[in-house]
């Protein structure tokens, strides 16, 4: 499933989390270029084309968020509540991967606008095919407005 110039934002504090992440896209050939940030604040600097991110060459935004929520800086929610509230980047798709399945920080996603919430599995297994299925259907089978 190799789909060249989609980009994606991959927004996670925990080295261990970023590392099975990517060897899942990995494993499922989602070979797109996957910037890797660490918090929230350096996410919305690379979003908004900010900070140590304002002299990027390639101003477009990612085709696809994987955002965690327990970030340091600035936390998840409020890197969606930006993100939603501008017309630049409202319409990426923003999935909350997050270990936290408390229900308001599950209702505060959703009404915040995030496409997706899904849960972290414990198992690599159910994590790999979890993050299989994210690229096949945000990366492959949505279509996104222009």
């Amino acid at each position: 499933m190799t789909i060249n110039g989609v980009e994606i934002l991959l927004v996670e504090d925990s080295p261990e989390d970023v590392e099975l992440t990517l060897r899942a896209l990995q494993k499922n050939q989602v070979t797109n270029h996957v910037q890797v940030v660490t918090d929230g604040a350096e996410a919305l600097e690379y979003l908004f084309g900010t900070g140590k991110y304002a002299h990027r060459a390639d101003r477009r935004v990612p085709k696809l968020v994987l955002l965690d929520l327990k970030l340091p800086k600035v936390d998840g929610l409020e890197v969606l509540r930006r993100c939603k509230s501008e017309e630049g980047t409202r319409k990426i798709p923003i999935v909350v991967l997050t270990s936290s399945k408390e229900e308001r920080d599950i209702v505060e996603s959703y009404r915040l606008g995030v496409n997706s919430y899904i849960v972290k599995p414990v198992d690599f297994q159910q994590f790999n095919e979890a993050v299989r299925q994210l690229g096949l259907y945000w990366l492959l089978l949505n279509e996104a407005p222009r």
